[in-house]
């Protein structure tokens, strides 16, 4: 059994940061697909919604990215208070059996060839 004792705030801010910014080029797709129909549907409206959706959309994984910093920096620290005053989480965590690979041989060099003439 391990004890996860303490987590580190500034690659907990890094993983939240990618994992949000994921999920921000996700939501940007469907703001542009909504916008796009939106769009379709009536078009002779005023098209400066339009570029504000566009704008949304290209702006929504950066917010999400670093949104997601920041909470996964506040995450783990709280954790770490919390590990620190309760023990941590514990893990069960299983060894995996490496396969055995057999070394490639060794084949001698070839002998020099005999010189002529000597």
């Amino acid at each position: 059994m391990f004890h996860l004792r303490s987590v580190g705030v500034l690659s907990s801010a890094k993983i939240f940061a990618v994992v949000q910014g994921a999920i921000g080029i996700l939501i940007g797709f469907f703001v542009l697909i909504f916008a796009v129909v939106g769009a379709a549907i009536v078009p002779g409206q005023q098209k400066l919604g339009m570029i504000g959706m566009i704008i949304i959309a290209v702006l929504a994984p950066v917010f999400y990215a670093a949104l997601g910093f920041v909470m996964g920096a506040i995450w783990a620290f709280v954790y770490n208070l919390a590990a620190q005053a309760m023990g941590g989480l514990e893990l069960q965590l299983e060894a995996l059996p490496q396969p055995i690979v057999a070394p490639l041989p060794i084949v001698p060099p070839p002998p020099p060839a005999p010189v002529a003439g000597i």
